[in-house]
Protein backbone atom coordinates (compact mmCIF):
# COMPACT_ATOMS: atom_id res chain seq x y z
CA UNK A 1 0.00 0.00 0.00
CA UNK A 2 1.10 3.57 -0.69
CA UNK A 3 2.09 6.42 1.57
CA UNK A 4 0.16 9.66 1.44
CA UNK A 5 0.53 13.10 3.04
CA UNK A 6 -2.68 15.14 3.09
CA UNK A 7 -3.20 18.77 4.08
CA UNK A 8 -6.82 19.52 5.00
CA UNK A 9 -8.25 23.00 5.61
CA UNK A 10 -11.81 24.27 5.69
CA UNK A 11 -14.10 27.25 6.31
CA UNK A 12 -12.05 30.03 4.73
CA UNK A 13 -15.32 31.89 3.96
CA UNK A 14 -14.04 34.06 1.15
CA UNK A 15 -10.74 35.06 2.79
CA UNK A 16 -8.35 35.49 -0.11
CA UNK A 17 -5.40 35.62 2.25
CA UNK A 18 -6.31 32.21 3.66
CA UNK A 19 -6.89 30.78 0.19
CA UNK A 20 -3.50 31.92 -1.07
CA UNK A 21 -1.88 30.36 1.99
CA UNK A 22 -3.75 27.14 1.24
CA UNK A 23 -2.51 27.02 -2.34
CA UNK A 24 1.09 27.64 -1.25
CA UNK A 25 0.98 25.29 1.75
CA UNK A 26 1.08 22.12 -0.33
CA UNK A 27 4.65 22.74 -1.43
CA UNK A 28 5.68 23.99 2.02
CA UNK A 29 4.40 20.85 3.78
CA UNK A 30 5.42 18.51 0.91
CA UNK A 31 1.84 17.23 0.69
CA UNK A 32 0.60 14.84 -1.99
CA UNK A 33 -2.95 16.17 -1.71
CA UNK A 34 -4.37 19.49 -0.51
CA UNK A 35 -8.06 19.57 0.36
CA UNK A 36 -10.28 22.60 0.98
CA UNK A 37 -13.33 21.11 2.60
CA UNK A 38 -16.18 23.57 2.29
CA UNK A 39 -17.58 26.99 3.14
CA UNK A 40 -15.25 28.68 0.67
CA UNK A 41 -17.32 31.76 -0.21
CA UNK A 42 -17.75 35.11 1.55
CA UNK A 43 -20.76 36.58 3.30
CA UNK A 44 -20.91 40.30 2.46
CA UNK A 45 -20.57 42.85 -0.32
CA UNK A 46 -18.70 46.01 0.74
CA UNK A 47 -19.76 49.03 -1.38
CA UNK A 48 -16.99 51.50 -2.23
CA UNK A 49 -18.12 54.97 -3.31
CA UNK A 50 -15.92 57.54 -5.03
CA UNK A 51 -16.34 61.08 -3.71
CA UNK A 52 -14.25 63.90 -5.16
CA UNK A 53 -11.21 61.75 -5.80
CA UNK A 54 -11.43 59.71 -2.61
CA UNK A 55 -12.97 56.30 -2.02
CA UNK A 56 -15.04 55.56 1.07
CA UNK A 57 -16.62 52.47 2.55
CA UNK A 58 -17.91 51.03 5.81
CA UNK A 59 -15.89 48.03 6.96
CA UNK A 60 -16.24 46.18 10.25
CA UNK A 61 -18.46 48.99 11.56
CA UNK A 62 -15.79 51.60 10.87
CA UNK A 63 -15.46 54.18 8.06
CA UNK A 64 -12.49 53.70 5.74
CA UNK A 65 -11.15 56.22 3.23
CA UNK A 66 -8.64 55.73 0.40
CA UNK A 67 -7.11 58.92 -1.00
CA UNK A 68 -5.14 57.42 -3.88
CA UNK A 69 -5.22 54.45 -6.25
CA UNK A 70 -2.51 52.84 -4.15
CA UNK A 71 -4.56 53.22 -0.96
CA UNK A 72 -7.63 51.96 -2.83
CA UNK A 73 -5.79 48.83 -3.91
CA UNK A 74 -4.72 48.25 -0.31
CA UNK A 75 -8.28 48.76 0.91
CA UNK A 76 -9.67 46.29 -1.62
CA UNK A 77 -7.07 43.73 -0.56
CA UNK A 78 -8.06 44.21 3.09
CA UNK A 79 -11.70 43.60 2.18
CA UNK A 80 -10.90 40.42 0.25
CA UNK A 81 -8.51 39.14 2.89
CA UNK A 82 -11.21 39.10 5.57
CA UNK A 83 -13.65 37.34 3.26
CA UNK A 84 -15.81 40.13 1.79
CA UNK A 85 -16.36 41.32 -1.77
CA UNK A 86 -15.52 44.94 -2.69
CA UNK A 87 -17.88 46.59 -5.16
CA UNK A 88 -17.46 50.03 -6.73
CA UNK A 89 -20.77 51.85 -6.90
CA UNK A 90 -22.49 55.22 -6.53
CA UNK A 91 -24.72 56.60 -3.79
CA UNK A 92 -27.68 56.37 -6.16
CA UNK A 93 -27.05 52.73 -7.08
CA UNK A 94 -26.38 51.83 -3.46
CA UNK A 95 -29.74 53.23 -2.42
CA UNK A 96 -31.40 51.28 -5.22
CA UNK A 97 -29.68 48.07 -4.11
CA UNK A 98 -30.93 48.57 -0.57
CA UNK A 99 -34.47 48.92 -1.87
CA UNK A 100 -34.18 45.96 -4.21
CA UNK A 101 -33.14 42.79 -2.33
CA UNK A 102 -33.41 40.63 -5.45
CA UNK A 103 -30.97 42.82 -7.37
CA UNK A 104 -28.61 42.86 -4.39
CA UNK A 105 -28.81 39.08 -4.21
CA UNK A 106 -27.93 38.78 -7.92
CA UNK A 107 -24.98 41.11 -7.41
CA UNK A 108 -23.72 39.05 -4.48
CA UNK A 109 -23.95 35.85 -6.55
CA UNK A 110 -22.07 37.51 -9.42
CA UNK A 111 -19.21 38.72 -7.19
CA UNK A 112 -19.06 35.39 -5.39
CA UNK A 113 -18.78 33.44 -8.65
CA UNK A 114 -16.15 35.81 -10.02
CA UNK A 115 -14.09 35.30 -6.87
CA UNK A 116 -14.34 31.50 -7.06
CA UNK A 117 -13.33 31.59 -10.75
CA UNK A 118 -10.30 33.69 -9.81
CA UNK A 119 -9.34 31.27 -7.04
CA UNK A 120 -9.58 28.23 -9.31
CA UNK A 121 -7.37 29.97 -11.88
CA UNK A 122 -4.79 30.72 -9.16
CA UNK A 123 -4.81 27.10 -7.97
CA UNK A 124 -4.39 25.85 -11.53
CA UNK A 125 -1.50 28.21 -12.22
CA UNK A 126 0.42 27.52 -9.02
CA UNK A 127 -0.17 23.79 -8.60
CA UNK A 128 -0.25 22.42 -12.14
CA UNK A 129 2.91 20.44 -12.75
CA UNK A 130 3.78 20.10 -9.06
CA UNK A 131 2.26 16.64 -8.67
CA UNK A 132 0.06 17.94 -5.86
CA UNK A 133 -3.58 16.94 -6.15
CA UNK A 134 -5.98 19.77 -5.23
CA UNK A 135 -9.55 19.14 -4.12
CA UNK A 136 -11.96 22.02 -3.42
CA UNK A 137 -15.57 21.38 -2.45
CA UNK A 138 -18.54 23.43 -1.22
CA UNK A 139 -19.97 23.51 2.30
CA UNK A 140 -23.38 24.22 3.73
CA UNK A 141 -22.88 28.01 3.50
CA UNK A 142 -22.01 27.89 -0.20
CA UNK A 143 -24.60 28.56 -2.88
CA UNK A 144 -25.10 25.97 -5.61
CA UNK A 145 -24.05 28.58 -8.20
CA UNK A 146 -20.39 27.77 -7.53
CA UNK A 147 -20.64 24.02 -8.22
CA UNK A 148 -20.30 24.30 -12.03
CA UNK A 149 -17.26 26.56 -11.59
CA UNK A 150 -15.56 24.05 -9.29
CA UNK A 151 -16.42 21.14 -11.57
CA UNK A 152 -15.23 22.55 -14.89
CA UNK A 153 -11.58 22.95 -13.90
CA UNK A 154 -9.10 20.81 -15.80
CA UNK A 155 -6.90 20.51 -12.71
CA UNK A 156 -8.77 21.23 -9.48
CA UNK A 157 -11.07 18.37 -8.43
CA UNK A 158 -14.54 19.03 -7.02
CA UNK A 159 -15.07 15.84 -4.97
CA UNK A 160 -18.57 16.78 -3.75
CA UNK A 161 -20.92 13.79 -3.73
CA UNK A 162 -18.28 11.48 -5.17
CA UNK A 163 -15.77 8.81 -4.32
CA UNK A 164 -12.38 10.20 -5.41
CA UNK A 165 -9.08 8.33 -5.55
CA UNK A 166 -6.34 10.30 -3.80
CA UNK A 167 -3.83 7.66 -4.86
CA UNK A 168 -3.89 3.98 -5.79
CA UNK A 169 -4.74 2.90 -2.24
CA UNK A 170 -6.81 5.69 -0.72
CA UNK A 171 -10.29 6.83 -1.68
CA UNK A 172 -12.25 9.75 -0.24
CA UNK A 173 -15.94 10.52 0.02
CA UNK A 174 -17.02 14.17 0.29
CA UNK A 175 -20.25 15.83 1.39
CA UNK A 176 -20.75 19.54 2.07
CA UNK A 177 -24.33 19.26 3.34
CA UNK A 178 -25.05 19.55 7.07
CA UNK A 179 -28.00 19.10 9.39
CA UNK A 180 -30.22 22.13 9.89
CA UNK A 181 -28.80 25.33 11.35
CA UNK A 182 -30.67 28.41 12.64
CA UNK A 183 -29.56 30.30 9.50
CA UNK A 184 -31.13 27.98 6.90
CA UNK A 185 -28.00 27.87 4.75
CA UNK A 186 -28.17 26.62 1.15
CA UNK A 187 -27.05 23.09 2.02
CA UNK A 188 -28.78 22.67 5.38
CA UNK A 189 -31.02 19.61 5.20
CA UNK A 190 -33.01 17.51 7.70
CA UNK A 191 -31.04 14.85 9.53
CA UNK A 192 -32.88 12.04 7.71
CA UNK A 193 -31.84 13.44 4.32
CA UNK A 194 -28.26 13.88 5.48
CA UNK A 195 -28.19 10.25 6.64
CA UNK A 196 -29.43 9.11 3.23
CA UNK A 197 -26.75 11.12 1.40
CA UNK A 198 -23.98 9.77 3.64
CA UNK A 199 -25.22 6.21 3.18
CA UNK A 200 -25.42 6.64 -0.61
CA UNK A 201 -21.76 7.61 -0.63
CA UNK A 202 -20.55 4.91 1.74
CA UNK A 203 -22.27 2.27 -0.38
CA UNK A 204 -19.73 3.05 -3.13
CA UNK A 205 -16.62 2.70 -0.94
CA UNK A 206 -14.40 -0.27 -1.78
CA UNK A 207 -12.20 -0.36 1.32
CA UNK A 208 -13.12 1.48 4.52
CA UNK A 209 -9.78 0.63 6.15
CA UNK A 210 -8.01 3.07 3.81
CA UNK A 211 -10.90 5.47 3.18
CA UNK A 212 -11.13 9.15 4.14
CA UNK A 213 -14.50 10.64 5.08
CA UNK A 214 -14.48 14.34 4.08
CA UNK A 215 -17.82 15.27 5.68
CA UNK A 216 -18.27 18.97 6.39
CA UNK A 217 -20.57 18.32 9.34
CA UNK A 218 -18.74 16.88 12.37
CA UNK A 219 -20.07 13.86 14.26
CA UNK A 220 -22.52 14.66 17.06
CA UNK A 221 -21.19 15.06 20.60
CA UNK A 222 -17.63 14.40 19.53
CA UNK A 223 -16.10 17.58 20.92
CA UNK A 224 -15.61 18.73 17.32
CA UNK A 225 -19.12 20.16 17.17
CA UNK A 226 -19.43 22.40 20.23
CA UNK A 227 -21.07 25.76 19.48
CA UNK A 228 -22.75 28.47 21.57
CA UNK A 229 -26.33 27.72 22.55
CA UNK A 230 -28.67 30.32 21.03
CA UNK A 231 -31.97 31.73 22.24
CA UNK A 232 -34.97 32.52 20.03
CA UNK A 233 -33.28 35.77 18.90
CA UNK A 234 -30.12 33.87 17.88
CA UNK A 235 -28.24 35.43 20.80
CA UNK A 236 -25.74 33.25 22.69
CA UNK A 237 -27.02 32.00 26.04
CA UNK A 238 -24.54 32.89 28.77
CA UNK A 239 -23.56 30.51 31.52
CA UNK A 240 -21.45 30.89 34.69
CA UNK A 241 -18.87 33.65 34.42
CA UNK A 242 -20.75 35.21 31.50
CA UNK A 243 -19.21 32.65 29.14
CA UNK A 244 -21.40 31.24 26.34
CA UNK A 245 -23.07 27.94 27.08
CA UNK A 246 -21.68 25.40 24.60
CA UNK A 247 -23.76 22.55 23.17
CA UNK A 248 -23.12 19.82 20.56
CA UNK A 249 -24.65 20.63 17.16
CA UNK A 250 -23.11 18.00 14.90
CA UNK A 251 -24.79 15.18 13.03
CA UNK A 252 -25.88 11.93 14.71
CA UNK A 253 -25.97 10.20 11.32
CA UNK A 254 -22.38 11.24 10.55
CA UNK A 255 -21.31 9.79 13.88
CA UNK A 256 -23.28 6.59 13.28
CA UNK A 257 -21.72 6.14 9.86
CA UNK A 258 -18.20 6.63 11.20
CA UNK A 259 -18.77 4.23 14.09
CA UNK A 260 -20.28 1.65 11.75
CA UNK A 261 -17.78 1.82 8.88
CA UNK A 262 -14.62 2.86 10.77
CA UNK A 263 -12.81 4.75 8.00
CA UNK A 264 -9.17 5.68 8.47
CA UNK A 265 -9.74 9.44 8.82
CA UNK A 266 -12.71 11.79 9.20
CA UNK A 267 -12.12 15.36 8.01
CA UNK A 268 -14.71 17.86 9.29
CA UNK A 269 -15.30 21.60 9.68
CA UNK A 270 -18.43 23.75 10.00
CA UNK A 271 -17.93 24.64 13.67
CA UNK A 272 -15.07 27.12 13.70
CA UNK A 273 -14.48 27.15 17.45
CA UNK A 274 -14.24 23.35 17.82
CA UNK A 275 -10.69 22.80 16.63
CA UNK A 276 -9.43 19.43 17.76
CA UNK A 277 -9.13 15.70 17.22
CA UNK A 278 -10.85 12.62 18.61
CA UNK A 279 -10.81 8.88 18.04
CA UNK A 280 -14.11 7.18 17.33
CA UNK A 281 -12.96 3.59 17.41
CA UNK A 282 -10.06 3.35 14.94
CA UNK A 283 -11.13 6.50 13.08
CA UNK A 284 -9.19 9.70 13.68
CA UNK A 285 -11.67 12.58 13.35
CA UNK A 286 -10.30 16.09 12.86
CA UNK A 287 -11.76 19.60 12.84
CA UNK A 288 -8.92 22.06 12.18
CA UNK A 289 -11.14 25.02 13.10
CA UNK A 290 -11.16 28.42 11.39
CA UNK A 291 -9.87 31.92 12.04
CA UNK A 292 -10.40 33.27 8.56
CA UNK A 293 -11.25 36.83 9.64
CA UNK A 294 -7.78 37.07 11.18
CA UNK A 295 -6.16 35.74 8.02
CA UNK A 296 -4.92 32.68 9.92
CA UNK A 297 -5.06 29.43 7.97
CA UNK A 298 -5.76 26.53 10.31
CA UNK A 299 -5.29 23.04 8.94
CA UNK A 300 -4.45 19.42 9.59
CA UNK A 301 -1.46 17.57 8.14
CA UNK A 302 -1.88 13.79 8.13
CA UNK A 303 0.72 11.19 7.15
CA UNK A 304 -0.88 7.95 6.02
CA UNK A 305 0.87 4.64 5.39
CA UNK A 306 -1.54 2.17 3.83
CA UNK A 307 -4.28 1.45 6.36
CA UNK A 308 -2.71 3.28 9.28
CA UNK A 309 -1.89 6.85 10.28
CA UNK A 310 1.81 7.45 10.84
CA UNK A 311 1.45 10.92 12.29
CA UNK A 312 -0.75 14.01 12.28
CA UNK A 313 -0.38 17.65 13.19
CA UNK A 314 -2.79 20.56 13.56
CA UNK A 315 -1.24 23.51 11.71
CA UNK A 316 -1.67 27.29 11.81
CA UNK A 317 -0.03 30.05 9.85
Amino acid sequence: MSRLRVLFVTDVHGSERCFLKFVNAGKFYKANSVILGGDITGKLVIPIIEREGTYVCELMNSPHTARSKQELSKLEKTIRDIGYYPYHTTSTELEDLRKNPERLDRLFTQLMCESVQKWIAIAEERLRGTGIQCCISPGNDDRFDIDPILSKSSYVVNPEGQVVQLDQSHEMITLGFTNMTPWNCPRDIPESELAAKVEALTSKVKNFETCIFNLHCPPYNSGLDMAPKLDENLTPVLGPGAAPTMVPVGSPSVRTSIEQHQPLVGFHGHIHESRGTIRLGRTLCINPGSEYTEGILRGALVDIDGNRIDDFLLTAG
